[in-house]
């Protein structure tokens, strides 16, 4: 369903077309929401598929990417890490990879065990396998250009390979036992070290002994059954919805070789009247869009249409995993729901816990609203902020907040294109406001309507009054006249607390007393809006510094700066050579040598200069 822009208002599927437009046409039985919906509604489009099934899949893939405004939207953009064993070396390393989308199983280079929930999971999973199997973690070029053992060596989480303290055999034989480990089968890897270590006792090798048991000890270590590491589930992703107040949180634990991968909260939008059933089955379709599901999933509430979900699934993992179908399981006694239940304490806690932020952020919002008179509460509030050094690598960045805190998808920052004088605050600040609010009026003509969503009820301004006139000025300039503009600067000794408010219309500036709650939520606001300023600008001065002044001149690729870095030693030796230099050397013609020689003398020599055969170059 699409809006007069062309927008998606809504994505779904249906088994039988006409009965379901049929009942978005009676818009008296339909709840508030979707009579909106069906207001805003201009055209359909409409794509058929092979199997439902089919149908499902591409509901989810439309709804990640296009996040229609009346669709439930799982709102979660981070990559998962992976354990990483690598398989083009001679002596595998153990480490941490992200994927950027979902499952990393492309790279043939490598086996991946996972998904993790976070980083300290997976890094935790790393230092297990160090201790107990005594695999490398450094990188292939460490690795190559070792002369000693490294630290790691000396505190027995490595077997020093990188300088032959084992042999290749040896280092085989514990990277099987890892992969073994990952795979689910902890007990075999266990029972095999045991034996190893009563055969070196018995043959009065006790170092070793006291080796493999320091390494049993260290598998010992993270191997405990508990609900949260249960022993009969081998494979599975346990997943909890818990609804509240109008909000749904559906927590995710993360199974594999019966252990705990770690665990992740998701917080779901627009399944404020759904059921469970619904509100899980768009979950599950959108939650597994990108990465593989495991072969058993444990819900606290069978999907609607479950077979048809289940098939989707499986479909899903044939492809991004080499096939094996899907279970979904909802069980009601035994190990299964003990687990299950302890994944929903969590759901019901995590919605606890941000219902009680959420109110809070609440009151803190409403108390802005009285000390800068503004109309009701602002639900988006817009900071902004610059950095350079000097004038140098300027940025400016824009930081948004809301009910439910920091939106950071909605963060921007702001390249400054000038021309400006450097260090102009004032003229960067001009740009960052004529940027985002005329981008902001040319996307509303376009649309024919105002998006509320994307509109600031409150603009906070790191700065003072000069600051504050400047962006009134754009403001004005622009035609808008509804934007409550507020600048914040700290006092006359620069010291946290004594922040003093520019308003529009008055004289003089605005002091909130001391320890009142919101001064203290609005220096938040602004230090998020500085921290952010400050890490755009370092790192755009980073990319700077990395480029070198031959990225600019026309026709020279990476082999052929490469070239002259080599026989110049530098960019700079490059500009001061002369032509017959740039001439001499390897892979330049004498083309290209004039165009770099003009590049650095405009004024001296023009590219397109044609000289006679045999005349002096000058």
């Amino acid at each position: 369903m699409l809006d007069t822009a062309g927008q998606a208002l809504y994505v779904g599927k249906a088994r039988s077309l006409k009965k379901r437009v049929a009942a978005y046409a009676q818009p008296a039985r339909l709840p508030e929401r979707l009579r909106r919906m069906v207001t805003e509604t201009a055209s359909l489009e409409v794509v058929s598929t092979h199997t439902e099934a089919e149908a499902l899949l591409l509901e989810a893939n439309l709804i990640k990417r296009l996040k229609p405004r009346f669709n439930i939207v799982l709102r979660d953009d981070k990559s998962y890490p992976w354990v990483m064993l690598t398989r083009d070396h001679d002596f595998p390393q153990v480490g941490k990879f992200r994927a950027a989308h979902g499952h990393p199983g492309d790279r043939r280079c490598a086996d991946f065990f996972g998904p993790f929930a976070s980083a300290w999971a997976v890094n935790q999973t790393v230092q297990a396998l160090q201790r107990a199997f005594l695999l490398r973690a450094c990188s292939d070029s460490v690795f190559a250009n070792r002369t000693r053992p490294c630290l790691l060596f000396q505190i027995k989480r490595c077997s020093a390979p990188c300088v032959g303290r084992v042999h290749r055999a040896e280092y085989a034989a514990l990277v099987s036992q890892a992969r073994a480990y990952l795979s689910g089968h902890s007990g075999d890897v266990q029972k095999s070290l045991a034996a190893e270590m009563e055969q070196a006792a018995a043959a009065l090798e006790f170092e070793r002994a006291a080796t493999l048991r320091d390494r049993i000890r260290g598998l010992t270590h993270v191997q405990g059954h508990d609900v949260i590491n249960p022993s009969g589930i081998r494979e599975a992703d346990v997943i909890a919805l818990y609804q509240a107040a109008g909000q749904a949180c559906v927590q995710v634990f993360f199974i594999r070789a019966s252990a705990n991968y770690g665990n992740r909260a998701h917080f779901l939008s627009h399944a404020r009247d759904e059921p469970p059933e619904t509100v899980i089955a768009a979950f599950l379709a959108q939650f597994y869009d990108d990465k593989p599901p495991p072969p058993l999933l444990l819900l606290s509430h069978l999907p609607d249409e479950a077979a048809l979900v289940a098939e989707a699934l499986s479909i899903k993992a044939q492809s991004l995993k080499g096939g094996r179908k899907v279970e979904l399981l909802s069980p009601q006694r035994g190990e299964k729901r003990a687990v299950l239940d302890h994944a929903l304490l969590n759901a019901r806690e995590a919605l606890e816990r941000r219902l009680a932020e959420n109110a809070a952020q609440t009151q803190l919002l409403d108390a802005v609203a009285r000390h800068f008179n503004l109309p009701a509460r602002p639900e988006r509030v817009e900071i902004y902020d610059n950095s350079h050094v000097m004038g140098t690598n300027p940025y400016g960045v824009m930081v948004v907040a809301g009910p439910e805190g920091f939106r950071k998808s909605a963060y921007r920052k702001f390249a400054i294109k000038g021309p400006i004088s450097p260090g102009d605050d004032f003229a960067m600040l001009r740009e960052v406001f004529t940027r985002r609010f005329g981008r902001a009026l040319a996307e509303e003509a376009e649309r024919g309507t105002r998006d509320d969503a994307t509109w600031p009820d409150l603009v906070l301004i790191d700065g003072g009054a000069g600051q504050l006139s400047t962006a009134q000025a754009v403001l004005a300039e622009l035609g808008i006249d509804d934007v409550p503009l507020v600048a914040i600067a700290k006092g006359p000794d620069r010291n946290a607390g004594n922040e003093v408010f520019f308003l529009p219309g008055e004289t003089e500036p605005k002091k909130l007393p001391p320890r009142d709650p919101a001064l203290y939520f609005l220096q938040r606001l602004r230090d998020e809006a500085h921290r952010f300023a400050i890490g755009s600008h370092r790192s755009g001065r980073a990319k700077a510094m990395v480029t070198s002044a031959l990225d600019s001149v026309p026709g020279i690729g990476p082999s052929r700066k490469k070239a002259l870095l080599h026989h110049f030693g530098s960019a700079r030796g490059v500009a001061q050579a002369g032509l017959a230099d740039l001439e001499a050397c390897p892979g330049i013609n004498r083309a290209t040598a004039r165009r770099i020689y003009a590049h650095f003398h405009p004024d001296t020599l023009q590219p397109d200069v044609t000289v006679a055969s045999g005349a002096a170059d000058g």
